[in-house]
């Protein structure tokens, strides 16, 4: 039987390019997450950049990663948050006017008026996930809170959080497949920026960067409100794709950023005579560290390069008081932070290595703190549901990994079953318009030969040869 504690509890699952992870935790009344379980999968062969692209090893992952964490918990889980991130999400600043009567009173109506009217805007391929409300412009003024102010027209300027539809939609395909429920999807970056950033440096305006596998996101904050955020198609697998073009293994060639890469070296720190220095990447093979080096740093300062335009096509590049966050995995490069201050002058540089809430977790990944978690503990926090549907017996496990592997099944049968029909379907189609436009064909051609056509064409012909000018 489960006990009380796991009768109440928060699921949620990240999809990262490198690996999905599922989570499931309890609040506690001081503030404090207890972690209760925890389950991940190597996902690098079925979403690329954050986009899942294989919609069935996607859904296999899903039943994997849930009953770990059923096993853990002793209870079947009835739904859970998901994380959306990834490439092609970002914001785009779109305004709406209303005219109002002369000495007009902003209401509550006024604002979910001009509300609708931004959400009912339409991007072309585009689908609007969140609205984050910038500024209303009351006459010359700004306001965050308009009601109750007397005016004549008001503006209101809203962030909306768009993506391509295929990135929400190929998520739910897979939770579908794989059986499971949602309670919400949370935009990722959003959830990170509300567990990791301090009050004080939202206010003043900051950076917050996220050195994903595939992807960096930079989301930009200024008066406590999201201002810009984008994804850049660049991450730590980039580099370790740079090593392994040296022969190396991809497995070696990671194992060699982390043990050995740096992000940034000062000119000085190769004057000792380390020119020879090497590193060990299988017994009978070595690298040479500068190459290393080179590699890791040059691609290092193609990521800050990305990220430093991006905060330029923010508008407020000299308006972060409170300068760069690091987090995520990638923020565990040495001289990560270091690299950041010299190719972007910026002198406020922290690493945030772990959610602002206390977290009590026995497993290991949890308690390195590495930051590579934040996002999927960031949604687990976000999350407010109870996400417990039912006690699991001792043999409901074995027995619910076969029947959802025998629904799986059963699920892709019928899709392709279903596939099937449709191409026959068109298929009928098609030969019945080749059919149809035979029968026109052979219509045609009987009516051009009939005895009546062949007379009027010979009685045309002879009047041409009648009233002809010629002798």
């Amino acid at each position: 039987m489960a006990t009380k504690e796991v009768k109440d509890f928060v699921v949620a699952i990240e999809f990262g390019s490198s690996k999905v992870t599922g989570i499931a935790g309890k609040k506690n009344s001081d503030g404090s997450i207890t972690v209760l379980a925890y389950a991940r999968e190597d996902s690098s062969s079925f979403i690329k950049r954050g986009l899942v692209y294989n919609i069935d090893k996607t859904a296999q992952c899903l039943i994997n990663i849930k009953l770990k964490l059923e096993k853990s918990l002793k209870a079947i889980i009835g739904k859970a948050y998901i994380g959306i991130g990834g490439q092609s999400l970002h914001t785009v600043f779109h305004s709406v006017n209303l005219p109002l009567e002369p000495g007009s009173v902003i209401s509550k109506e006024t604002v979910d008026e001009l509300k609708k009217a931004n959400r009912d805007f339409t991007y072309d391929n585009q689908e609007l996930l969140q609205v984050v409300p910038q500024e209303y412009k009351v006459g010359t003024n700004s306001q965050i809170d308009p009601i109750g102010v007397v005016c004549d027209s008001i503006e209101g300027r809203y962030l909306n959080i768009v993506a391509r539809y295929s990135l929400r939609q190929n998520l739910e395909k897979s939770l579908a497949l794989a059986g499971i429920q949602v309670a919400d999807y949370i935009v990722a970056p959003l959830a990170l920026g509300e567990c990791v950033l301090s009050d004080a440096e939202k206010r003043s305006g900051c950076a917050l960067i996220d050195l994903g596998a595939q992807t960096t996101t930079v989301s930009i904050y200024k008066n406590n409100i999201l201002r810009h955020l984008s994804v850049i198609p660049l991450g730590g697998y980039n580099i370790t794709k740079d090593i392994s073009a040296q022969q190396i293994e991809e497995e070696d060639a990671e194992e060699l950023k982390l043990k050995y890469g740096c992000a940034y070296t000062e000119k000085e720190d190769n004057s000792d005579g380390d020119e020879d220095k090497t590193f060990p990447v299988t017994d009978e093979r070595n690298i040479e560290a500068k190459l290393l080096n080179d590699i890791v740093e040059s691609r290092v300062e193609e990521i800050i390069a990305n990220v430093s335009e991006q905060v330029r096509q923010s508008n407020y590049a000299n308006e972060l008081l409170a300068g760069f966050i690091l987090t995520g995995g990638g923020s565990n490069l040495k001289n990560i932070e270091l690299a950041f201050k010299k190719r972007t002058n910026v002198e406020k540089i922290r690493t945030a290595k772990f959610v602002i809430p206390t977290i009590d977790a026995k497993n290991p990944d949890i308690r390195s703190r590495d930051g590579s978690l934040n996002t999927t503990l960031a949604l687990m926090i976000i999350g407010k549901d109870n996400c417990f549907e039912s006690v699991l017996e001792a043999d409901d496990l074995f027995e619910g990994i076969q029947k959802r592997q025998d629904e799986l099944i059963k699920q892709k049968e019928a899709e392709e079953a279903k596939e099937r029909e449709r191409l026959e379907q068109e298929r009928l189609e098609q030969e019945a318009e080749l059919e149809r436009q035979k029968q026109e064909e052979e219509e045609r051609e009987r009516r051009e030969n009939s005895w009546w056509n062949k007379l009027k064409k010979n009685v045309t012909k002879l009047g041409t040869t009648i009233f002809s000018d010629e002798d």
